[in-house]
C-alpha cells in the first residue's frame, strides 16, 4: 500500500470515527462540565483533560505509526466486531465501551502488536476515562472508608471544641446530622488523582521507573484520602453551624472545583518533592 492510499484510508477511518463518536464524546463533556450526567459517570470527569492528552500523544506519534509495517492481528478483528455489536445495541453502557474497544481493535487490525504498543498509553487513558458502572459496583464496599472519614472528621471536630457524636458513618454537630454517604467517600477524587498522577509520570518520562510510579500513586491515594477527610470536616462544620450557603458552595458549587484543583496541586507538589529527593540521592551516589 503506497503512502497516498494509506493517508486516504486514515482520513476515512478518522472521519468515520468522528461521525460515530463525536456526539457521544460531546455528551460526556456536556455532562462533566454541567454536572448533568449520572453520578457514576461524573467519576470519569478526568476525561476532560485525559482524552485531549491521549489525542495529543497519538498525534505526536503519527510518523512512527506510518512507518510501522501494516500487519493484521486477529484479535483486532474480534475487538472491532465486539465494539460494533456494542455500539449497535444502543445501550448507553455498551455504546460507551464500544469507543475504546474500536480504537484498540483498529490498532491491532492495522499495525498489529507493535501498533498497540505504540498507542498503548493513549489507549489506557481512553479506557480509564470511558464512563462505565465500575463506581456503582465499588460503592457497596466503601463502608470502611466512610467509617474512617466519619471517625477522623469527628475526632478533628472534637479537638476544635465542637460537641460531636459519631456513629458509624453519621456525624452529629449542633443537633444536625451529617451522613458520610458512599458518594462522599472521595472515590471520584481518588480516581482523578490516580489518573493525573499517571499522566504526570508519562509526561515527565518516569512511567517506566517502578519506584517513582509506586511512590507517586501511593502518595496520590494518601492525598486523596486526607483531602476528603478535611473536606467532610469543613462540610460538617458548615452544616452544623447552619451555614447552608457555604455547605452548598463546597458540596455542589464551584468550591468543590477549587478543592479538586488544590488536591491536584498537592500531587504536583509531591511529584516535585520526589524529584528533588531522587536528584539529591543521585548526587550523593556520584560523590
Amino acid at each position: 500500500m503506497n503512502h497516498q492510499q494509506s493517508t486516504i484510508n486514515n482520513i476515512l477511518i478518522i472521519g468515520l470515527l468522528g461521525i460515530l463518536y463525536a456526539p457521544l464524546i460531546l455528551h460526556w463533556y456536556d455532562g462533566w462540565l454541567e454536572k448533568s450526567i449520572s453520578i457514576e459517570h461524573e467519576y470519569f470527569s478526568h476525561g476532560l483533560i485525559g482524552l485531549p492528552y491521549a489525542l495529543y500523544l497519538s498525534w505526536l506519534k503519527r510518523k512512527k505509526w506510518q512507518r510501522l509495517e501494516n500487519k493484521i492481528h486477529p484479535l483486532g478483528g474480534i475487538l472491532l466486531g465486539w465494539g460494533a455489536i456494542s455500539y449497535l445495541t444502543g445501550v448507553a453502557e455498551w455504546v460507551n465501551l464500544s469507543f475504546p474497544l474500536i480504537l484498540t481493535g483498529l490498532c491491532l487490525w492495522l499495525k498489529g502488536i507493535e501498533g498497540l504498543k505504540l498507542q498503548g498509553f493513549s489507549l489506557i487513558l481512553v479506557w480509564l476515562a470511558t464512563p462505565n458502572s465500575l463506581p456503582y459496583l465499588i460503592i457497596p464496599y466503601t463502608l470502611p472508608l466512610q467509617q474512617l472519614i466519619a471517625g477522623v472528621a469527628g475526632f478533628i471536630l472534637l479537638q476544635l471544641g465542637f460537641d460531636v457524636q459519631v456513629e458509624q458513618i453519621y456525624i452529629t454537630v449542633g443537633g444536625r446530622l451529617v451522613e458520610v454517604a458512599p458518594y462522599c467517600a472521595g472515590l471520584k477524587m481518588l480516581f482523578t488523582s490516580l489518573y493525573v498522577a499517571l499522566m504526570l509520570l508519562y509526561w515527565t518520562g518516569n512511567i517506566s521507573n517502578k519506584n517513582k510510579v509506586l511512590w507517586l500513586l501511593v502518595g496520590a491515594v494518601g492525598i486523596s484520602i486526607i483531602g476528603n477527610i478535611l473536606r467532610n470536616t469543613i462540610l460538617t462544620i458548615f452544616f452544623g453551624n447552619h451555614q447552608d450557603d457555604l455547605f452548598d458552595w463546597l458540596h455542589n458549587g464551584w468550591g468543590g472545583d477549587v478543592y479538586s484543583a488544590g488536591m491536584l496541586g498537592a500531587i504536583l507538589l509531591l511529584y516535585l518533592t520526589m524529584e528533588r529527593y531522587y536528584a539529591a540521592r543521585d548526587e550523593e551516589d556520584i560523590i
